[in-house]
């Protein structure tokens, strides 16, 4: 877990995919990583990404509407989905913050 938090503060990232296999089994957050941390008796270097993951994946395909995924995102209060290609591969992840940006994009259109 303390190498998965060191990769998001190094590429100053606040989620990460976990796979297993190639497979995506899992999201973890800087907030996960955090939370788990501060239990009292929790030593980081033991404690494996696998403990701290958010198992139940919301996963999109680069052609799925962004207001779709922004609204999906909204109801079930996810922080970020991890984007998926047709091979089974991982293309991304889209955050709060990039819908966020792409609310900026669309007010400033909208404005001119």
């Amino acid at each position: 877990m303390s190498q998965a938090h060191q990769l998001m503060r190094d590429h100053r990232i606040r989620h990460l995919p976990v796979l297993e296999a190639g497979k995506l089994v899992g999201i973890v957050s800087e907030r996960d990583l955090h939370l788990v941390e501060t239990l009292p008796d929790c030593n980081p270097a033991e404690v494996t990404v696998e403990e701290a993951m958010i198992p139940d994946v919301y996963a999109v395909m680069p052609e799925d509407p962004v207001d779709e995924v922004v609204q999906t995102m909204a109801d079930r209060k996810y922080g970020a989905t991890v984007v998926m290609n047709h091979h089974g591969g991982i293309d991304g992840i889209f955050t709060t913050v990039d819908a966020l940006q792409v609310l900026v994009d669309v007010l400033r259109r909208v404005a001119t």
